[in-house]
């Protein structure tokens, strides 16, 4: 299981702990058996969106407060902050199939929306974003496959700047502006998209985010990514796991889940 299975079990353990249920107790609640709650407790079972709703009402927190893996759930806030150690500078080696796709996403992207004038690149991240994780969610598998980490502005890709070099001049056009009198940079497209590289299925995604979320501005799309739950279930600066989809509220999922918990 992934480690956002690990963390989310160790979560609900402490949170029944606090709270004085057994392990008996909380598995009649959720209608599942005893060995299953602490299958769950070990990240080793993952828990439907069913089983989310019935423990926030359980431990009286609402999912997206469950879901903040990396705050404890305590009522009284501690003062002072443990410090951290310096992490290591991430290092991230993009395969030559996850380029090219990358490449043709992005001139799809800008041929559709990058000429509205609220398009610069912080919007771009955030649609690069959900183009990403819905399609893992509805489909188990990567498009582009782009590695996203959290910082204050939502998720960003680390491939973008390297990426986006290579295509400078050829594909695409730099063009460094003001929007409302902040500084923007956008990207036009100097050729066509080659959609021969992008399945009907993708295409599909890709158009359905931009249909939702592209008429968002930089700080309305950043605001709207960061109470989807790969955002809130990820520390500061670090990787964002594209298994937490799973665990995504139904104001975001775009997957149909079987609700059925017993």
């Amino acid at each position: 299981m992934s480690e956002i299975d690990k963390k989310l079990g160790q979560r609900i353990k402490n949170l029944r702990e606090q709270t004085g249920i057994t392990q008996d107790k909380l598995a009649q609640r959720l209608r599942i058996s005893r060995p299953a709650v602490s299958q769950i407790e070990k990240g080793e079972r993952k828990i439907s969106a069913g089983e989310l709703i019935k423990l926030s009402k359980i431990f009286n927190l609402d999912v997206d407060t469950l879901l903040e893996l990396e705050k404890e759930p305590e009522v009284i806030l501690k003062k002072g902050k443990k410090e951290r150690k310096r992490k290591p500078q991430i290092r991230i080696n993009v395969p030559q199939k996850n380029l090219e796709k990358f490449k043709e996403v992005l001139l799809y992207i800008l041929s559709k929306v990058g000429s509205k004038p609220h398009i610069g690149e912080t919007v771009i991240y955030k649609l690069l974003y959900f183009i990403d994780f819905d399609y893992y969610e509805k489909y188990e598998e990567q498009l582009i496959g782009a590695t996203y980490i959290k910082n204050k502005y939502g998720p960003t890709p680390i491939e973008f700047k390297k990426i986006i070099e290579k295509m400078k001049d050829k594909d695409v056009e730099k063009v460094e502006s003001t929007y409302f009198n902040y500084p923007q940079t956008k990207y036009l497209p100097l050729r066509e998209a080659d959609l021969s590289k992008l399945k009907a299925n993708e295409i599909k995604v890709i158009d359905d985010v931009l249909n939702k979320v592209s008429d968002k501005n930089a700080t309305e799309i950043s605001d709207y990514s960061h109470n989807d739950v790969p955002w809130l279930t990820t520390g500061d600066g670090e990787i964002i796991e594209y298994e937490s989809v799973f665990y995504r509220t139904s104001a975001y999922s775009v997957r149909q889940y079987d609700e059925d918990i017993s």
